[in-house]
């Protein structure tokens, strides 16, 4: 019973949301909350609801706190220079374009944080993107397919499943070298194609590859805003904030690291008082609307767990493998484990879904350590981008000012296509036996 509950609770969420009848925020706190009751754990939800908000408390936190402190030090000009070099180098041609973006946010990812990397990406590159009117989706997409494609020794998932399935990270990793590879030709022959797909639709492919570079328009508003003697200030800054982050990211948490520096941004960059308040109130509405969605899916998150739907549905799921398929158990999991992202945060799916599978297989013959590396051939690795289960998902649709449904439409079958690539190498090199 609570097995169909969850399944008809994701099916009606993902329903909802991607036929936009209902928003995001409002999705993910009524229908959880309703499939509670139904379920008949009456008052209880109120517990799951609150475990799921404290869960998330120090992501909201990073989350608000880089929003001020990224809109603070763009008003103050950071990031012009940046966007000129980038422009001169990439030029004005799409292909290069998107295919540069690719490359940022894949460098920018190997420190294993998505949050990091589409914080540090859109708002660097989204000025190129508006300046020569390219779809934001195209952005969203190449950002995300490049911090999808990464699931390095330190990452999230790679981390779940060694602990889940009590395997060192080397022998998850190593026979994957390859495969990672494999997959990063996809994806920057993704991103061409992105960008080739932009220049026809901009009517620049007869134009011989080049357009008149766009010129920068600042209000005067803007540019009483502006801070250019402080620009090398501003860049030290960012990079101990973020520096900092990565070298030290589980003794300094990171809410902690953008709050101290957005107050050094605000002060140096504008010492009235006045001003430091007009910045906050100015980048106040993105960060209050970002701040609602993740909580909102923490109360998801929160209910789906506590009240047991996620392990049943996981448990159900593993009852109707045949025996006779056990052979192919990688193989499968390795094509669904991306899409399996819609439907399981990474938690539950590496905690709880993965060592029942991994225990069916291994009492078939299969070893546990190939069913591990088809869940991260896709499970919250390219499919954590797209998922409605991870707030790295809605910090891409806000930066991108984008909507949900649109970037999941647009983005899924590429991350997909990006899952099954990697998983037919698997098999053509003979990490997954048939």
């Amino acid at each position: 019973m609570l097995a169909l509950l969850g399944i008809v609770t994701i099916a009606v969420l993902l329903a909802a949301i991607l036929s936009k009848r209902l928003s995001p925020l409002v999705a993910l706190i009524i229908v959880p909350v309703a499939a509670s009751l139904i379920g008949g754990f009456g008052l209880q939800t109120s517990k799951f609801v609150i475990d799921g908000l404290k869960s998330l408390a120090p992501v909201v936190g990073m989350f608000v706190f880089a929003i001020l402190y990224f809109g603070t030090i763009t008003d103050a000009g950071t990031l012009d220079p940046i966007i000129d070099r980038i422009l001169r180098a990439v030029g004005t041609r799409p292909t290069r374009i998107v295919v540069g973006t690719t490359l940022l946010a894949l460098l920018i990812h190997l420190d294993g944080s998505g949050a990091v990397c589409f914080l540090v990406t859109i708002p660097a590159m989204l000025p190129l993107y508006d300046r020569l009117n390219m779809d934001r989706r195209v952005l969203a997409a190449a950002a995300s397919i490049a911090a999808g494609i990464n699931f390095l020794p330190w990452t999230g998932p790679m981390i779940r499943a060694s602990a889940s399935l009590h395997l060192p990270i080397s022998a998850l990793f190593n026979p994957l070298i390859p495969i990672q590879g494999i997959g990063l030709v996809f994806v920057f022959g993704t991103a061409w194609w992105l960008g080739r797909r932009e220049e026809k639709r901009l009517g620049l492919s007869k134009m011989g590859g080049s357009i008149p570079m766009p010129t920068r328009e600042v209000t005067p508003e803007q540019q009483a805003l502006r801070r250019p003697k402080l620009f090398w200030f501003n860049i030290v800054l960012t990079i101990i904030v973020l520096g900092t982050m990565v070298v030290m990211g589980e003794k300094v948490p990171p809410a902690l690291m953008f709050m101290v520096g957005l107050c050094i941004a605000l002060i140096v960059n504008y010492p009235d008082v006045e001003m430091q308040r007009k910045r906050i109130e100015a980048h106040a509405r993105a960060a209050l609307m970002m701040a609602g969605i993740l909580l909102a899916a923490g109360a998801f998150t929160g209910i789906m767990q506590g009240s047991g739907m996620l392990k049943a549905m996981a448990q159900a799921a593993v009852s109707f493998v045949p025996q006779g398929m056990a052979g192919q158990i990688p193989v499968v999991l390795g094509l669904v484990s991306m899409p399996l992202s819609m439907l399981f945060d990474p938690d539950s799916f590496y905690f709880g879904v993965l060592p029942v599978i991994a225990e069916v297989a291994s009492q078939l013959g299969v070893p546990a350590v190939h069913v591990g590396q088809a869940a991260l051939l896709g499970q919250m690795t390219t499919g954590f981008p797209v998922s409605p289960l991870t707030p790295a998902t809605f910090l891409v649709v806000g930066l991108c000012g984008i909507d949900l449904a649109d970037h999941q439409k647009f983005t899924f079958p590429l991350l997909f296509g990006a899952s099954i690539v990697m998983t037919i190498a698997c098999v053509v090199l003979g990490i997954f036996p048939l």
